[in-house]
């Protein structure tokens, strides 16, 4: 019995009543920032070839080899290429509200400024938009109001 105590104590003081410190869990923001950017930046491209819908209508071919990158370093900042003017080519980024299920691209193409949905599966991220008519023109010509859904594949 003797023996069966000192071993018990000397497990304990092996211890020395250390208890790891738990990881405080993620903030709800820092789940949204890392759904788009992992712990740094993501570069998402197109999908497929049924990739780009406005208003339910495929319009994939009007932004062929389009990209986006998303970083998430001290400013939040975003480099898009083959937007065909629906973007900007580079800016800030900016969650829309609290519930970090939206974000807003900043600059002065028809997409910036509007409130984005997002959803990540995996390595797929879906963007939904909305583009009111007023100011939806591109050069006075091309009329992009609509309701945009990108479907995106990490790169």
């Amino acid at each position: 019995m003797m023996v069966f105590v000192v071993v018990i104590l000397a497990a304990q003081a092996c211890n020395g009543g250390y208890s790891p410190t738990p990881t405080p869990p993620k903030t709800p923001e820092k789940l949204a920032t890392e759904a788009l950017t992992s712990t740094a930046t993501i570069s998402w491209a197109l999908a497929s070839v049924n990739a780009v819908t406005r208003d339910g209508t495929n319009v994939t071919e009007l932004y062929t080899n389009f990209e986006l990158i998303l970083n998430s370093g001290s400013s939040k900042t975003y480099i898009s290429r083959n937007n065909n003017d629906l973007f900007d080519n580079s800016g800030n980024w900016s969650f829309a509200g609290a519930n970090f299920d939206k974000f807003i691209l900043a600059g002065s193409k028809p997409a910036s400024g509007r409130e984005v949905s997002f959803t990540r599966t995996g390595d797929n991220l879906r963007l939904t938009f909305t583009i009111p008519a007023p100011g939806a023109r591109i050069n006075g010509v091309l009329a992009v109001a609509g309701s945009y859904t990108f479907n995106l594949v990490k790169k």
